[in-house]
């Protein structure tokens, strides 16, 4: 390899895991696994010491990957950096890191403990009361503040037993993996993107803006270092453990002290051999020097400390053969393929099923029926495919190719443009029925009180609802409800049942969000019941007509129009009408000189009074035209706390800011 070769590979190195940095650490959506970003790292590692003419200061090697989000809350400076851990991959890394630091220090103790899989957060305490929680963020300067979000984790104790002048610790906020998988069915049931492995459902949960959340999914925390303490003198890591514990704050279990080599390497195969018997994730193990005067005498580089270094386990990988690919339509009516195969043992685990994705991912690695494949543990739980051993394919093997229709209900599918995901885009389709119902008793649709996740699942059970329509046929069978108690005693039934009755009164533009046709949200749906002035007239529109609606596209413009095409949809909208329903919107006469009718609005920012649908409802209603994007045709941008790059915009375009306050003085008008 040439010298431009090399230029030109450790540049192409720096540029993706740069941009793995930013999908891991920043945005909580990593795309490789830690194995894959791993091996990058290591080639870049091996070029720079080869070529050490092209080390930068702002190599990925030489910097703590990640940087503080603004968004996520306020930036606060670190007391003390958070630095990055070297990592090493096999027995002779370990062994001459133990054999180095013995040889610079003489007689040294190590600790041995679990690399805990989560997001790194140091804690701070003033005379004993904890006051500040803070992120990674870009590990030298500064992090996120995330106090109140912490101040909702058990682990986080806020007031310690002594009461040390400053005490500064740091520690690693994870998701058990009971909480993840809750969390996921939960995300699934809401029509919302599930997170790929609790690490990343962890770090997307702590930078919320609303702490409820956090409770709600229930993040823990292990602190596994001391960063700083004024008032108490420590000598040791183990020292410090030992004044956490007494202070009732979670430390790293079953960490072990060792003398040499030996002792270190019998350590992590031990956490090796017990890491498939834990509730949550661990992606190494780490060594450290147990005394303070110790790793003050190695020091750090700029991105690690030098006493102590991150062992990475090898993914476990087995042979196996695939027996068939199965396809399930999940709530949100996305089609996932799962590789059906001979049962292997992975971790202490019997597995004979792996995700597959989607068709990309399947071309990818050309996995086809009755291939030899490689199957390992993603994050120490995830089965995962990782390839093909096409030595063994068996002849006239054929590639793998979705259906043309869904497997539930036999519409057709569609693949969006530039997306990966094959969709069955049938609001009737059975496997979606319980997603369905929950967006159509949805705030943003019908709004009924009192259905949702916890009543639509029993009544769906219990044969009471097979389409939206059975909703409004619920009072005719109140009895049959308080006999089984679907929503308890006869005051509860009395008052969703009435909750149902008043929805019939809700506008058409709520009705049609509520169909729940794809791509047609609570603003597409006002946006077309403002031009064709109820649901009649938009289901007799042709296509030109229905792209003449602003950001109404082809595409969107086709699924309406199959959708009122249908003959079973036109059953159900006829049923809906006669079961006393919206269909035309209320015509209203506006004064001219109005402030609201016939002007452009959009909201950025959150209200503190209403959510943005209901505020565009009540502007909707007194004939105000509501639009999701800044333009030259924008009359007025109201700004709630936390705006966007809208009302950046705004101001470029001269459009006028509203506070809240003015949006309540308009409507009241």
């Amino acid at each position: 390899m040439d010298i431009s070769q090399v230029k030109a590979e450790i540049l192409q190195l720096r540029k993706e895991i740069r941009r793995h940095n930013k999908k891991y650490y920043e945005l909580d959506a990593p795309e490789i696994s830690d194995y894959e970003y791993d091996k990058l790292m290591t080639r870049l590692r091996e070029l720079e010491e080869t070529f050490p003419e092209f080390v930068t200061e702002t190599s990925p090697t030489q910097t703590v990957g990640g940087s503080a989000r603004r968004e996520a809350g306020k930036l606060v400076p670190h007391d003390v950096p958070m630095l990055s851990l070297q990592d090493v991959f096999s027995r002779e890394d370990v062994e001459n890191f133990i054999n180095d630091t013995i040889e610079k220090l003489g007689e040294v103790e190590f600790v041995v403990e679990e690399k805990i899989d989560g997001l790194s957060l140091a804690l701070r305490y003033v005379d004993g009361k904890f006051i500040q929680a803070v992120t990674r963020g870009d590990g030298i300067n500064q992090g996120e503040d995330v106090t109140e979000n912490a101040r909702v984790i058990d682990d986080v104790v806020p007031k310690l037993v002594d009461e040390p002048k400053y005490f500064e610790i740091r520690g690693e906020v994870y998701m058990a993996r009971k909480n993840f998988l809750s969390t996921n069915e939960r995300q699934e049931r809401l029509g919302l993107k599930t997170f790929a492995n609790p690490r990343n459902c962890a770090a997307g949960t702590l930078r919320q803006l609303d702490s409820r959340i956090v409770r709600e999914r229930k993040l823990s925390m292990f602190v596994f270092n001391l960063q700083k303490i004024d008032g108490v003198e420590l000598h040791s890591h183990t020292e410090a453990y030992d004044f956490m514990a007494r202070n009732g704050i979670k430390i790293i279990h079953d960490y072990a002290v060792c003398k040499n080599f030996d002792e270190v390497w019998q350590a992590i195969e031990n956490i090796g051999t017990r890491r498939e018997k834990l509730d949550y994730d661990i992606d190494g193990a780490v060594i450290k020097v147990n005394s303070f005067a110790q790793r003050e005498k190695l020091g750090a580089t700029s991105k690690f400390p030098r006493w102590a270094v991150a062992y990475k386990y090898p993914p476990v990988e087995r042979e196996t053969i695939l027996r068939e690919i199965e396809l399930s339509v999940g709530r949100t009516g996305r089609i996932t393929p799962t590789a059906i195969f001979d049962a292997v043992s992975l971790n202490g685990t019997k597995v004979e099923r792996a995700t597959l994705h989607n068709q990309d991912f399947i071309d990818g690695l050309d996995v086809r029926i009755g291939d030899t494949i490689r199957v390992y543990k993603s994050g120490e739980i995830i089965p995962r495919v990782s390839g093909v051993v096409t030595s063994k394919r068996p002849e006239n093997s054929a590639p793998y190719k979705f259906p043309d229709t869904c497997p539930a209900c036999d519409h057709k599918l569609e693949r969006e443009e530039d997306a990966v995901d094959f969709r069955c885009v049938n609001p009737n389709c059975p496997a979606q029925l319980e997603n369905h119902l929950l967006n159509f008793v949805g705030r943003n649709a019908m709004d009924i009180k009192g259905l949702g996740e916890t009543s639509i699942p029993k009544l769906i059970d219990a044969g009471f609802i097979k389409n939206v329509a059975d909703v409004y046929k619920l009072r005719e069978r109140r009895e049959e409800l308080l006999t089984q108690k679907i929503f308890g005693l006869a005051k509860s039934t009395d008052k969703i049942l009435a909750a149902i009755e008043d929805s019939k009164k809700n506008s058409p533009a709520k009705l049609l969000t509520g169909l729940g046709i794809f791509g047609v949200g609570s603003a597409a749906a006002r946006d077309l019941i403002q031009h064709f002035g109820g649901l009649d007239e938009l289901s007799r529109a042709n296509l030109e007509e229905l792209q003449q609606v602003p950001d109404i596209g082809e595409k969107t413009a086709r699924r309406l129009k199959e959708f009122f095409d249908d003959a079973d949809n036109q059953k159900l909208l006829e049923e809906l009408k006669t079961l006393g329903l919206t269909f035309e919107a209320e015509q209203k006469n506006f004064a001219d000189d109005s402030p609201i009718a016939g002007k452009v609005f959009v909201l950025t920012g959150k209200l503190e009074k209403y959510t943005r649908d209901a505020a565009a409802e009540l502007l909707t209603q007194r004939g105000g035209i509501v639009k999701n994007s800044v333009t030259k045709t924008t009359n007025y941008l109201i700004v709630g706390d936390k705006p966007g790059s809208k009302l950046t915009k705004a101001e470029s375009l001269g459009v006028k800011i509203l506070s809240e306050d003015d949006l309540e003085k308009l409507l009241a008008e």
